[in-house]
């Protein structure tokens, strides 16, 4: 299928299908905020279409971290709905959504599996001895929702899905860098332990929040590997048509801004959690698209 223009038709006709694709755009609403996927940026032939993804994500993650009892076993049972979803028995109102949405774009299984896993793993894990566990962890927490975009937007090859990766990966660790204190809170650690150990800093330490200079270099260590792979997934976006390219740019523009306010404060991410404003947000949308524009006429 190849890669959908800026008011391509392809949206679903009126029909009952059509009352679960609006159950998804209430979802996506409900969190708007979060909701940077399915923003007017994109063309309305695929906005549905994102709303399913998203309800899909939103949902993985709601069991993973909110659901009251058996986490575990409400993550089996959302697994063997998406594998009914891929044999035309889905019944979760978002889940119909989703198996439509498959089936338009041929999206395989292996992403929404890999969402569904890195929940499973939030179960089981709070601590992450390595870098490459971490990677590993962002592997199926993040990057698969970048492909599930691409084959959305209609593109399926292996060099824009790396760059994705890239990207998605890049975005969560500098949301875990902006968090590190609100991850502690929870429980949670994600910078490696190996890491820690190099710069001298230790779960003490950060119980106590002591932002002192080894915890400031270790914060550089980190910010500076997130940096890099926006780099190297920037030439994403000039790969993508229509408005979707400014969407996709956004992302990494977004992230990058956070990484430049952790390091605007010295890179103490415990005393203060580091922000972007809504007026830097929207001078970012604005100098984006001014800049997609000129590189399009070049």
């Amino acid at each position: 299928m190849p890669p959908l223009a800026a008011g391509s038709e392809a949206a679903p006709s009126a029909s009952p299908i059509a009352s679960v694709y609006l159950h998804c755009e209430h979802i996506a609403k409900a969190h708007y905020e979060n909701f940077t996927v399915g923003s007017w940026f994109l063309p309305p032939a695929v906005r549905q279409y994102m709303y399913a993804v998203y309800s899909f994500c939103r949902h993985t993650d709601d069991l993973g971290d909110e659901a009251p009892g058996d986490r575990l076993a409400l993550l089996d049972a959302w697994a063997a709905e998406l594998d009914a979803a891929y044999h035309g028995t889905a019944t979760d109102p978002i889940m119909v959504a989703l198996q439509d949405t498959i089936n338009r774009f041929d999206i395989p299984a292996d992403p929404f599996k890999k969402l569904i896993e890195a929940n499973r793993m939030d179960q089981r894990q709070q601590r992450f001895e390595t870098y490459q566990d971490l990677l590993r962890y962002c592997d199926h927490s993040a990057n698969p929702v970048g492909r599930m975009v691409l084959y959305v937007m209609g593109y399926k090859d292996p060099q824009r899905q790396e760059l994705s990766d890239a990207t998605c990966t890049a975005l969560q660790l500098a949301n875990f860098w902006q968090d590190v204190q609100r991850d502690w809170d929870k429980g949670r650690i994600y910078i490696p332990q190996e890491d820690m150990a190099r710069f001298g800093y230790t779960e003490e330490d950060l119980a106590h929040g002591i932002a002192d200079d080894r915890f400031r270099a270790l914060m550089r260590f980190e910010v500076d590997r997130a940096h890099a792979l926006f780099q190297k997934g920037l030439p994403l976006a000039n790969t993508l048509r229509g408005r979707a390219r400014l969407d996709i740019a956004l992302f990494s523009k977004g992230g990058l801004s956070v990484l430049d306010a952790i390091r605007r404060q010295g890179y103490d991410v415990l005393s203060h959690r580091p922000t972007v404003s809504k007026g830097h947000k929207l001078w970012l949308m604005l100098a984006t698209s001014v800049k997609l524009a000129m590189a399009k006429r070049t």
